[in-house]
């Protein structure tokens, strides 16, 4: 017979099952409805995307993610959605190839274009924190491969990596084309003199640094060579290991090219009109401008690195008071590698990225840590974003307010879906209800749509679509560069002269059109 301790232990072994299974079923229930209801906020999202007017007299079109990338001829897209500091669910949608069939994945790998910028800051700010780097020194006591060349608009002040950071060194070259796979792949040295085979102008300085605001990726390349002149690393090696590996960024790399394996991974881009971009990416030297191959998780994790890090919670590259520098307005609303917001909401910071044939969209939040990381393998991507932004902005109640789809955008779409006829017809709709509508059309309206059908090889949708922007603003000096271009390519040499020359009398200062000019007058 049992003794009586041996039934209490009995009892209370039971009862301490029964605890235990009563328990686990109630995480495993309250498992389950978490994830019922973040399948259903996910679900929102992608059906919450605001109607578009494609006409001022047809119904307007009801969107999800789905077809709104259809609209946008966008393949493949990347999504990460950050709230409570956390990556609280991403998803691939879409293919990674225009015409195929491989899905996008959270691993599928997109080129970030300038997002390649801030991650590129955070690497070298770790220098700065090490004492093998000075912000506010001259770059050219530490660089020794090149030299920026000295003019008098350095006499007095200098080109220093916070100016580079910000924007406002007084550097020319605003971004980077990249080069087509299979074709010569230049030196820095020769992109910093504009050099074959680099295939932008030379970098220098061209107004007193510090005194404003100016876009430059040729600036931050230069602060690529300083980082691998003082490290004596190559540039993918040094981000690696001081940012990319510490930071969890598994599927990250400046490589460029990409080695086999990686190039495995990875979407091919797509120009707006949905063509394939020859090679199916073009490859980036300027690795700090440009160069960064992530992805949207990875992203994410790198926004919610820097937010914490802000508040001295993460800290594995930069320390609390370098993050709060690199966050605070330098120049206008220009941090050291990030946006920053206006002061209607001063804990913003991202920045967006093109490359050809892909474009990508990066919003946190420091505070209050809610954000998003948009990739694209589409010259429409950023377009697609802000649509998607829109949606997650109501599901997650973020205190602000998105981009709203510009009459340029909205005519993309027009263009897609009617035609150049349609693009036409709804343009007058939009002119005509002036002020009333949300989208305004202004002289820049029209450009990028003849851009569109050019490069799309529509030359005739292209010069139909000019004639109207010079019809509609006979002053505007790039009207007439932009039909001239147009007649240049449908082999229309005095058409284009005619055009080239009314825009240099317009705006002497044109100088591609000044070059055009002189190129097609020799020729005749």
């Amino acid at each position: 017979m049992p003794s009586r301790s041996s039934t209490r232990f009995v009892l209370i072994c039971a009862v301490a099952l029964s605890l235990t299974v009563s328990s686990l079923a109630q995480s495993k229930s309250q498992s389950a409805q978490k994830d019922s209801d973040l399948a259903a906020r996910m679900q929102r999202v992608e059906n919450g995307i605001a109607p578009i007017p494609l006409s001022a007299t047809e119904p307007t079109t009801q969107l999800n993610v789905e077809k709104l990338m259809q609209l946008y001829k966008c393949p493949g897209l990347s999504v990460a959605v950050i709230d409570n500091f956390k990556i609280a669910w991403a998803k691939g949608y879409g293919v990674t190839e225009a015409g195929a069939h491989t899905p996008v994945t959270v691993h599928t790998l997109f080129q970030a274009g300038s997002i390649s910028k801030p991650v590129a800051a955070t690497g070298a700010l770790s220098l700065v924190e090490h004492g093998k780097l000075s912000l506010d020194e001259n770059v050219n006591l530490k660089l020794k491969s090149w030299q920026v060349p000295d003019n008098e608009f350095t006499k007095d002040q200098k080109v220093t990596l916070r100016r580079i950071m910000s924007h406002s060194a007084g550097l020319t070259v605003h971004g980077f084309p990249g080069y087509e796979v299979g074709t010569p792949i230049p030196t820095l040295l020769q992109i910093f003199n504009g050099e074959p085979p680099a295939n932008t102008a030379p970098i220098r300085v061209d107004f007193v640094p510090g005194t404003k605001a100016r876009y430059s990726g040729g600036g931050v390349t230069i602060e690529q060579q300083l980082v691998m002149d003082v490290t004596g690393e190559p540039f993918p090696q040094f981000m690696h290991e001081t940012v990319l590996e510490k930071i969890g960024m598994a599927d990250s790399t400046y490589e460029q090219p990409l080695p086999p394996a990686r190039a495995a991974m990875t979407a091919t881009g797509t120009r707006a009109d949905g063509t394939l971009i020859p090679g199916k990416w073009h490859i980036y030297p300027e690795m700090a401008a440009a160069g960064l191959w992530t992805t949207a998780s990875d992203l994410a994790k790198f926004a919610i690195e820097i937010a914490l890090s802000k508040q001295g919670k993460a800290n594995h590259v930069l320390s609390e008071a370098t993050t709060r520098e690199m966050l605070k307005p330098q120049i206008e609303q220009i941090g050291l590698g990030f946006f920053l917001a206006s002061h209607k909401n001063p804990e913003e910071f991202g920045h967006n990225g093109a490359d050809e044939g892909f474009q990508a969209l990066l919003i946190i939040f420091a505070d209050s840590g809610k954000g998003v990381a948009i990739m694209a393998n589409s010259d429409n991507g950023i377009s697609v974003a802000n649509a998607l932004t829109q949606s997650i902005t109501k599901e997650y109640g973020w205190n602000y307010t998105p981009d709203q789809m510009s009459a340029a955008d909205l005519l993309m779409l027009v263009a897609n879906t009617k035609g150049p006829q349609g693009v036409i017809t709804r343009y007058a709709e939009l002119k005509k209800a002036g002020s009333s509508s949300s989208y305004a059309v202004d002289e820049n309206t029209l450009i990028a749509l003849g851009y569109r059908f050019l490069f799309a090889g529509q030359t005739d949708a292209s010069i139909q679509i000019f004639q109207l922007e010079v019809q509609d603003y006979p002053k505007f000096w790039n009207a007439y560069d932009s039909l001239g271009e147009a007649y240049l390519k449908a082999g229309q040499k005095e058409l284009a002269i005619q055009n080239y020359q009314k825009s240099v009398e317009l705006n002497p200062q044109n100088q591609s059109g000044i070059d055009a000019l002189k190129k097609l007058r020799e020729q005749k």
